[in-house]
């Protein structure tokens, strides 16, 4: 018995995050920037921020737009967010997926409204979406030199 238990516990120690990842449903009562939303959960607002990107500030090229293209994807729409953690300022960190199966994460890359942010991207379909918007120059790629929101911030 002694032995089953020390291999049970070996086991669950090696499950990955993402088979403990939590959820979220809920609608979408906002949509703050081009990568942040607030969905409703049972009476209660929960800030989300898009996990793997990053959009351009709203004072930034395209900032604007990329709030703009977020919110005709997802301003009222039901949603589920699968997430493993928030982040310092308490936001979920989660991939947000419409009722029709749309990831809204992807689809930002995609459109050419959000980076990959490298520095965290877990997930590795998302370089070859980017690199696909630049090439067509969609979005913020139609600009000749944009600037990466984390360079744009430290730079403020």
């Amino acid at each position: 018995m002694r032995h089953f238990l020390n291999a049970l516990s070996f086991a669950v120690a090696l499950l990955p995050a993402t088979l403990c990842a939590a959820q979220i449903q809920g609608k979408v009562i906002r949509v703050l920037d081009g990568d942040t939303i607030e969905v409703l959960q049972e009476r209660q607002p929960v800030r989300v921020r898009l996990l793997n990107i990053d959009a351009p500030e709203m004072k930034q090229p395209f900032g604007r737009w990329s709030t703009n293209q977020l919110k005709s994807l997802l301003a009222g729409q039901s949603v589920t967010v699968s997430y493993t953690q928030t982040d310092r300022y308490g936001r979920v960190l989660g991939r947000v997926v419409t009722a029709n199966g749309t990831e809204a994460n992807r689809q930002q890359v995609l459109k050419g409204a959000a980076w990959v942010y490298d520095r965290y991207n877990t997930d590795n379909s998302l370089p070859a979406l980017q690199r696909e918007a630049q090439t067509q120059k969609r979005g913020l790629w139609a600009d000749n030199q944009p600037v990466p929101p984390w360079e744009w911030r430290h730079k403020k």
